[in-house]
């Protein structure tokens, strides 16, 4: 084949050319030539088979020595190099051959340089992938890691905290007791319920530091037993009533099929779980608004929905409020009180219902058409609970198992 003795004779010039572009200085020379003899080793035996694969070995070999730099660059070294031998390759033909063979080399060398830009792409984008798979696995770990770290510590403080507390509120009591034999004065009073609200409300706040440390770790645990969703609305409506009557709100409950049947539950977890969202209806609710519960029952779950008219959430925050920490808006100009217009906390009760409903195999969500101070749209929680016949305790099952016979009896 005339082209492909054309090619071996310009071997020497080829070479010596490649070194001065490529080298960037005569010291290299010696170092780069064998890596470019081969590469025209290759272009040869590619042109003679009329098959560019020959070129893929030195191609993959170049793609796996990329370091973390070449890696991490946005640009392409590789394709660059490419471009720079098919340029030397163009200059040395025209060069050295007349107009019509070299036109001939040419077209019988595009078909490697081609494929060479394909291969190469897609070998440093392979590359690529794989180490930026690496980096998020490794931060991913870290992210872990890290969050192990504030569970840990959360769940540490808080039971530290939990003893002196402890210590207050025994002290406290007793030093209220002195004071009423001794005749408690209206200051005296004063204080005194100050310090008693102070550490309930700080009480409160490692409980569901505790909680939320049980949940993340999966060390939640569950007392089923038999209960009826509208006695736990009872009980709250009684609790709530004073927070009710500040606000100049109203709570409406409906009693929606399946309100007052009978399912297995934890009660005390439940009505945390209602409690916490009925506080967060109540505090995102401007004073005089409404907030109302109603439902119905799916197959294999009571659906319980929480509306209120209150300022509503932006869709952007519709999962992001169920994050533990999690407080929007500007924190700076909210309440500390658990109950004020936009209150504080330290954002877990969201979160901690979300975490006792899934532990009952249920399930959390929200619907709300935007945030709005003004128009106040509403938010409408979304709360699924299991119906459940037997209680997933089997010791449980067998106490209650009388109860729940004459139960459905007395529904047939």
């Amino acid at each position: 084949m005339q082209e492909l003795d054309l090619l071996i004779n310009l071997r020497p010039l080829w070479l010596d050319r490649a070194c001065q572009v490529l080298a960037r200085g005569s010291n290299t020379h010696e170092d780069i030539r064998p890596m470019l003899e081969r590469i025209f080793d290759l272009m040869i035996q590619a042109a003679n088979t009329g098959d560019p694969a020959w070129l893929d070995t030195i191609l993959t070999e170049w793609a796996t020595s990329l370091t973390q730099t070449d890696l991490e660059g946005s640009s392409s070294n590789l394709t660059r190099l490419i471009k720079e031998i098919s340029l030397i390759t163009y200059t040395v033909i025209r060069q050295n051959l007349p107009e019509r063979p070299a036109l001939d080399l040419m077209g019988l060398l595009m078909p490697c340089f081609g494929f060479a830009f394909e291969r190469i792409a897609e070998k440093e984008m392979q590359a690529k992938v794989t180490y930026l798979t690496d980096q998020l696995n490794q931060v991913k770990q870290s992210l872990e890691k890290l969050d192990r770290s504030k569970s840990d510590f959360i769940a540490v403080a808080a039971h530290e905290l939990k003893t002196p507390l402890t210590l207050i509120d025994g002290y406290a009591s007793m030093l209220r007791e002195s004071m009423e034999q001794a005749g408690l004065s209206p200051t005296q009073a004063v204080l005194s319920d100050g310090i008693q609200n102070g550490t309930r409300r700080l009480r409160m706040i490692i409980d569901d530091m505790i909680d939320m440390s049980l949940i993340d770790n999966n060390l939640l645990s569950l007392n089923f037993q038999p209960l009826w969703i509208n006695r736990l609305f009872s009980v709250l409506v009684d609790e709530l009533s004073n927070s009710l009557q500040d606000r100049h709100q109203q709570l409406e409950i409906h009693p929606f099929p399946g309100i007052s049947e009978m399912t297995f539950g934890d009660p005390e977890r439940l009505l945390q779980v209602f409690r916490n969202v009925l506080y967060n209806a109540i505090k995102f609710t401007p004073d005089g608004g409404r907030i109302y519960v109603d439902g119905r029952k799916l197959p294999g779950f009571f659906e319980v929905t929480i509306c209120d008219t209150g300022i509503g959430i932006a869709p952007d925050d519709s999962q992001v409020i169920f994050e533990k920490f999690v407080r929007l808006g500007n924190t700076s100009l909210h309440s500390s009180s658990k109950i004020k217009f936009k209150g504080g906390g330290p954002g877990l009760g969201l979160r901690i219902a979300k975490g006792i409903l899934e532990s009952h195999g249920g399930a959390i969500w929200v619907e709300s058409p935007g945030y709005d101070e003004k128009l106040c749209p509403g938010s409408t929680f979304h709360l699924l609970i299991p119906v459940r016949t037997v209680s997933p305790d089997a010791r449980m099952a067998r106490l209650f198992a009388s109860m729940a016979n004459q139960t459905k009896k007395e529904e047939a």
